[in-house]
């Protein structure tokens, strides 16, 4: 039976629960908020460094325009829809690319980890094409499929395929032993041990896969673009260079920059969006 000091004593200790719990989210919001300063002030810094570093004569500055022309550059190319266009035929093209190769890669990935005479057969031939570089293929694409949208969109879906499948191979095949006997215990039928138990478990190995192939997709891209190509950022960094528009060709490279940067961020907040479920 509670006694009076039980009665005073749990709303106490309920408001300190919720007094730490404040704070505890407080110090993370000023933890990320620090971190933020400081990876901006970074950035900051290597603008500087280039605006300064042309303008004390230590660069040629034909060959390196100070920063501030690149972002004027940059600003010009977006308001006579020249950037949009070419960002436009460039994502087009990665998104298709990286989407196959993601589609095609996961199934592979799970059958391979899965069923072991299957990995013994097709493991060997992987490794072949796997140590082969996209960019190396790039010929070969272009001989067999030609110079347009195919062979750009085949050598991503090349470039996508193997980070996605070696991570889902490792993903599914290093599963904790422990959760699979459990789902035996519990006479889950291997469908099922599969769904609720294994590909959960390897979600995180897998994202670390596809946020590899997001970033191959926008590199091996504006690689095959600088080649054969009449639009995309690739083309445009191309372009720009065989006609001397130096301040245009570093605001397309930047434009690189920015395209992978924000991959990068989206595939990392959709991997948390799907682990937030898997950790419930």
């Amino acid at each position: 039976m509670p006694t009076l000091l039980d009665e005073r004593t749990e709303p106490d200790l309920n408001v300190r629960q919720r007094e730490s719990a404040g704070v505890t989210r407080v110090s993370t919001y000023f933890t990320r908020l620090g971190t933020l300063g400081r990876g901006l002030l970074g950035i900051v810094l290597l603008a500087l460094v280039w605006e300064f570093v042309p303008r004390f004569g230590w660069v040629e500055p034909y060959f390196l325009p100070p920063f501030h022309t690149v972002l004027n550059a940059w600003w010009a190319m977006l308001e006579d829809g020249q950037l949009v266009h070419n960002v436009g035929a460039s994502l087009v093209r990665a998104g298709i690319g990286f989407g196959l190769g993601v589609t095609l890669a996961i199934p592979v990935g799970v059958v391979i980890a899965w069923y072991r005479p299957v990995r013994e057969i097709l493991l060997p031939p992987l490794e072949v094409f796997r140590n082969t570089a996209a960019l190396a293929l790039l010929p070969v694409f272009t001989l067999i499929l030609g110079i347009g949208e195919t062979s750009k969109i085949a050598i991503v879906v090349y470039a996508c395929f193997f980070p996605v499948l070696l991570n889902t191979i490792t993903g599914v095949a290093t599963v904790d032993p422990q959760l699979l006997r459990s789902a035996k215990v519990l006479g889950l039928s291997p469908a099922a041990t599969f769904r609720k138990v294994v590909f959960p478990a390897a979600v995180p190995t897998i994202f670390t896969g596809i946020r590899i192939a997001g970033s191959a997709a926008i590199l091996v891209l504006i690689a095959a673009e600088l080649i054969g190509a009449t639009a995309g950022v690739g083309y445009l960094i191309n372009y720009d260079e065989q006609n001397f528009l130096i301040p245009q060709m570093y605001a397309a490279i930047l434009t690189t920059t920015l395209l992978g940067v924000a991959v990068s961020y989206s595939l990392v907040a959709l991997e948390r969006r799907f682990s937030r479920w898997r950790v419930v």
